[in-house]
């Protein structure tokens, strides 16, 4: 159905000459999409060279804009600007503060814990070698093994990697946390800027809103079913007698962040835990009760409730995942779906060319323009045009 304001004014006929010369000038198809399959890949390859600098600005931005509701209502009524912004600002350092401490809390709990295991840990591994000497493995060739992979050189390694972990960690919990306090300043002039901006590209503050909007809900629906989810599990580690059972509460809830496979990643070091501390029964079912929460939760309760907090099909949100870890490094996962959403709000969805890229990606089929309900249309039957007589 063709609306009065999409219908096509009448031009007049082309030459035929102009048409040849741009049937001369025009690309094979096949060309076009290799050109555009090689530049996507350029990008990301380029992105990749500066993720230290840009994953804490873009997660900073994210975390400005999911406060920014609360920045608003006290905006609204009548506190100043100032306040509102300091406001936003330690609610952001109190999020990522606690973060961090629990996180802290978890690693030096399991560091002092671990040790207690390690009668239990000789005895399974002497249960391993026996069982490889079953399958043909003799214990001279699984302990040569054991040595080449634990040998100085390799431990050498393995600690010159952790370091530079850390002062790479260290490096992008601060510069997140000066982001942060720069765009929370200038975020209580956003509004009058954006009005600015609209005045001359009004599309673009349309995408900025859509990805603003699809932001804060993200990010407020998955923090909140993170934390129901690591309630649930913390009870179910508890029922079951796992040690350490609030550590891996709060791994599950960081890992909830990571679209499509934080739920495995959260599964395994509890089920490991279990598995050393009271053995292979308990240990599955420690696996399958996890498995149990999280898929009834994050598949089939958390799309129900928040109604598709981000708007992309399961497919687009593993892809993403898999993009932005290459283009971002690990902090991409956490990144996948506010940069595809980006990606799609202010670049695919503006562009009407681009109008079936934004239909494969999104969830939902858009409404047709104007917000209305389409009409049902027979199978090969051509919608009218609202203005025609027919169609009145």
């Amino acid at each position: 159905m063709r609306w009065p304001w999409q219908r096509r004014r009448e031009l007049p006929p082309v030459p035929q000459v102009t048409e040849a010369v741009e049937r001369r000038w025009m690309l094979p198809r096949t060309l076009i999409v290799l050109l555009s399959v090689i530049a996507v890949f350029a990008v990301l390859i380029l992105l990749s060279q500066v993720a230290s600098f840009l994953a804490p600005v873009f997660l900073g931005f994210n975390l400005v804009i999911a406060v920014m509701p609360l920045q608003q209502w006290l905006l609204r009524v009548g506190a100043p600007r100032m306040v509102a912004a300091l406001a936003s600002l330690l609610t952001v350092y109190a999020f990522l503060l606690a973060l961090l401490w629990s996180i802290y809390w978890s690693v030096q709990s399991l560091v002092t814990e671990l040790p207690g295991y390690s009668a239990r840990f000789n005895a399974m591994y002497r249960d391993v070698l026996a069982w490889l000497e079953t399958l043909g493995v003799s214990q001279d060739e699984a302990l040569e093994q054991l040595q080449s992979a634990f040998s100085p050189s390799a431990i050498a390694g393995a600690v010159g990697a952790l370091a530079s972990d850390a002062g790479s960690a260290l490096a992008f919990v601060a510069t997140l946390f000066v982001v942060v306090f720069f765009l929370a300043w200038d975020s209580v002039q956003l509004p009058e800027r954006m009005q600015r901006i609209a005045v001359t590209n009004p599309g673009m503050v349309r995408g900025i809103d859509r990805f603003a909007a699809g932001v804060q809900r993200y990010w407020v629906v998955t923090t909140l079913f993170g934390l129901i989810v690591s309630a649930l599990d913390l009870i179910a580690l508890m029922l079951l007698g796992v040690p350490l059972a609030l550590v891996w509460a709060v791994f599950a809830f960081v890992t909830n962040y990571i679209p499509n496979v934080g739920f495995v990643l959260g599964v395994i070091p509890p089920t490991l835990m279990a598995l050393l501390a009271n053995g292979p029964i308990n240990a599955l079912a420690t696996a399958i009760l996890f498995s149990v929460i999280n898929f009834v939760m994050q598949s089939l309760v958390q799309p129900k409730v928040a109604g598709d907090a981000v708007g992309v099909t399961p497919a687009t949100s593993f892809l993403s995942l898999l993009v932005w870890a290459f283009a971002l490094g690990p902090i991409g996962a956490l990144l996948a779906l506010p940069s595809t959403l980006a990606v799609k709000t202010l670049l695919i969805d503006p562009d009407p060319r681009l109008a079936w890229a934004s239909k494969l990606m999104s969830s939902k089929l858009d409404a047709p323009p104007g917000g209305r309900l389409g009409r049902a249309v027979a199978p090969g039957v051509r919608p009218r045009a609202e203005g025609s007589p027919q169609a009145r």
